[in-house]
């Protein structure tokens, strides 16, 4: 199979599930509906799973046209079908701090269930209310890769890297008010962390938590 096939208006990453275990992943904002539609289609035809990011209702209901049985989500706007080539060793924890966080913590979670992974939702535990986030200690605990998810100050991140021993992944989301930054102070908040094994990913992106928590629980998987 060549590496990329040429459809025009994209070059395709045919290559890709055989170089890093999952195939290419549509980012929906910014292409047509046409344009997704096509992409899906044919990542179906050779891979027999897709998954687009930040999709809207059009883009679904034409997915649906011709695969009734793609699913779309409305929290997290992923559109997705097929099943993972393997279940993943291990779990992955997702925590929000507050209700707002969802929409971004449901994508890094749905993302992370598409590669294969097994996922703990734990949402509303930032800590405004502490005891919310201490009464889920030990289910915490229990995750392989820890995703938290948060908005204003994100001092959840900091709590949970000091409470665990495996790998904290944190989100940033643009949710607070005006010197929130819409994400940045956050953002600068999690990278200034002073709790050790803390890693970072763009404001908003669950998209890229799942992912990194799917490719650490694979290289688990596979024994390295």
């Amino acid at each position: 199979m060549n590496e990329f096939e040429d459809l025009g208006f994209c070059k395709l990453d045919m290559g890709r599930n055989e170089r890093t275990g999952h195939p290419e992943v549509v980012f929906g904002m910014g292409k047509t509906v046409d344009q997704v539609d096509t992409i899906f289609s044919r990542l179906v035809e050779v891979h027999g799973r897709a998954l687009v990011t930040r999709a809207t209702p059009e883009m679904a209901e034409r997915v649906n046209a011709t695969y009734p049985e793609a699913e779309y989500d409305e929290v997290s706007r992923l559109i997705y079908l097929g099943k993972p080539t393997r279940n993943l060793l291990g779990k992955v924890a997702v925590l929000t701090a507050g209700t707002s966080d969802i929409p971004v913590a449901e994508e890094a979670a749905r993302t992370a269930e598409w590669m294969g992974c097994e996922v703990d939702r734990i949402y509303d535990v930032g800590v405004a209310g502490i005891e919310r986030l201490l009464s889920q200690k030990e289910r915490i605990r229990e995750a392989s890769v820890v995703i938290a998810v948060a908005g204003m100050e994100g001092a959840l991140v900091s709590v949970v890297g000091g409470l665990v021993r495996r790998p904290v992944i944190a989100v940033p989301t643009s949710v607070g008010y005006g010197a929130n930054l819409q994400g940045i102070t956050t953002l600068l908040a999690m990278m200034t962390s002073c709790a050790a094994g803390v890693t970072v990913v763009n404001i908003d992106n669950g998209f890229g938590a799942g992912f990194q928590a799917a490719m650490i629980l694979q290289l688990v998987s596979e024994g390295i």
